[in-house]
């Protein structure tokens, strides 16, 4: 189990998501040691947003900030992981809201040259706008206008059963908006790619660097919960490129990236 667990959560522009996200990181059965937000240039309600949670929040709560220039997750990532104190990073998106055990179950599932990915449970448009409305952060099962319902099952027990049953060697469902690593195979593959600029791939490029530094991904079932708020989807004007830049990964059993992580450390 890690020593300490630092949360890293990006957002952009939508603070009434992120303050649902701080709500239910309060809620935790264990907290995270710091809370670090991957501003990618979100404008003053964020930034206010954040400064106010600071002066009540429980654990360190970091706002990591840099200049609008289109989507650079990437880049907003690594900037976050390098204010990280701790050994362990949880990667979160700003519209995810937590589970009141999320970070206790990822600590629980952390090993040794292994990555975590965790699952989403996908919330409908009314469900989120009445979310969104009255601050609330508690769903189940039993929730109307939930999605894919199996994703909300927490069971301590079958946790670890079923998170080796289902776990492969695949980037079938890579998503780092529920993802957990060490810090030190972070630095390893440094960080995500900062060649990746719009939405799309990064995330899985990044996976490609961690099969072939020999990372084993574990995909964490019936723990680790999350609610995705329904939101439009991205642009997608720059997949093309960033899909050209996963194949050459793939192709080229590329193990390091050269514009990463290590730039900010």
């Amino acid at each position: 189990m890690p020593k300490s667990v630092s949360l890293v959560v990006t957002t952009y522009n939508w603070p009434q998501a992120l303050e649902l996200v701080l709500i239910s990181i309060l809620k935790q059965s264990v907290l995270p040691d710091e809370v670090i937000i991957a501003d990618d240039g979100s404008k003053q309600e964020t930034i206010d947003l954040v400064k106010r949670y600071q002066t009540t929040f429980p654990v360190p709560l970091i706002h990591s900030w840099q200049e609008d220039l289109g989507f650079r997750a990437a880049r907003s990532r690594n900037l976050a992981f390098a204010k990280a104190k701790s050994d362990y990073i949880v990667m979160l998106d700003g519209d995810m809201v937590l589970h009141h055990h999320f970070i206790r179950d990822h600590k629980r599932a952390a090993a040794p040259n292994q990555f975590i990915q965790g699952r989403r449970v996908i919330l409908t448009k009314p469900l989120t706008e009445q979310a969104l409305e009255s601050k609330q952060t508690l769903f189940s099962i039993f929730s109307s206008d939930v999605k894919n319902k199996a994703n909300t099952i927490s069971c301590p027990l079958l946790s670890p059963i079923m998170s080796k049953l289902f776990s492969k060697q695949s980037l079938r469902g890579i998503r780092s908006c529920n993802m957990a690593i060490w810090k030190s195979d972070l630095i390893k593959v440094n960080g995500f790619n900062e060649a990746f600029v719009g939405w799309g791939r990064e995330d899985s490029e990044f996976v490609v660097r961690l099969f072939n530094n020999g990372l084993i991904r574990k995909d964490l079932r019936f723990g680790g919960v999350a609610y995705h708020l329904y939101h439009n989807e991205n642009s997608r004007q720059n997949l093309e490129e960033n899909d050209r830049l996963l194949e050459d990964a793939i192709k080229q059993n590329v193990k390091f990236c050269e514009r990463g992580l290590a730039d900010h450390l």
